[in-house]
């Protein structure tokens, strides 16, 4: 069933006089191939998607209601109607989120491109909600070029650690631990494995890409793909 924008709402934030929101819905298989996906299976897919430790092809994306301190909305994953990019991340990493990040920016001016701005969600994750707060988060989205003005690319910050830990480590799958102190790095750093997924309107995990240095052209080519499908329903 495709999931169908509910704006407004009670006790939710809001942009202007409308919230992110939707009354949910989504199908998949209960044996063979997976049911409510737009794209072929996934050929550079690691294991069968049931065998792996996040959600991938086929399979629901898992709830979350998360906040993102820039714009003050409330974002539902459940209530999620346009394709959407889901990652896990820290601003003050030194190599992959940063790398991973700028690929995303440049997705995002690809989809803006593209003409398909209004059907698209950028949503990275911070893990680490202790640092990375709306000053260190608008400093990220300067820094990196993120067309905030879009409207399309919301940071969720979850309220603490153990949160971060229960939505990205637990139920999204993107593992991630704290290490030794590090002065490098303000206090400490993570180890962490680097996870974008890709989720159609009915939040359908389409693709789940692996590593920091994604194909741009890829996935926002994916990301059309999924776009035009839903929008000809």
């Amino acid at each position: 069933m495709r999931r169908r924008a509910l704006l407004g709402g009670i006790g939710k934030a809001t942009v202007g006089a409308a919230t992110i929101g939707a009354t949910a819905g989504c199908t998949s298989a209960l044996g063979g191939e997976p049911e409510g996906v737009v794209l072929d299976p996934q050929e550079d897919q690691i294991a069968d998607s049931e065998d792996l430790a996040y959600p991938a092809y086929g399979e629901p994306l898992p709830p979350f209601e998360l906040r993102d301190p820039i714009a003050g909305v409330t974002v539902d994953s459940e209530a999620i109607d346009r394709t959407a990019i889901v990652t896990g991340v820290f601003t003050f990493c030194p190599a992959e989120c940063g790398i991973l990040l700028r690929r995303l920016v440049a997705v995002q001016r690809r989809v803006a491109d593209a003409g398909i701005p209004d059907e698209t969600l950028f949503l990275p994750i911070t893990f680490d909600p202790e640092r990375d707060d709306e000053a260190a988060l608008r400093d990220n989205a300067e820094s990196i070029g993120v067309d905030l003005d879009a409207g399309n690319w919301h940071y969720l910050r979850p309220e603490t650690p153990e949160r971060a830990k229960a939505v990205v480590g637990d139920r999204l799958g993107i593992g991630f631990e704290r290490t030794a102190e590090s002065d490098r790095l303000q206090g400490y750093d993570f180890t962490h494995i680097v996870l974008t997924l890709l989720v159609n309107p009915d939040g359908v995990v389409e693709r789940a890409y692996r590593g920091e240095t994604i194909d741009r052209d890829r996935v926002a080519g994916d990301i059309e793909t999924v776009v035009e499908a839903f929008a000809d329903e």
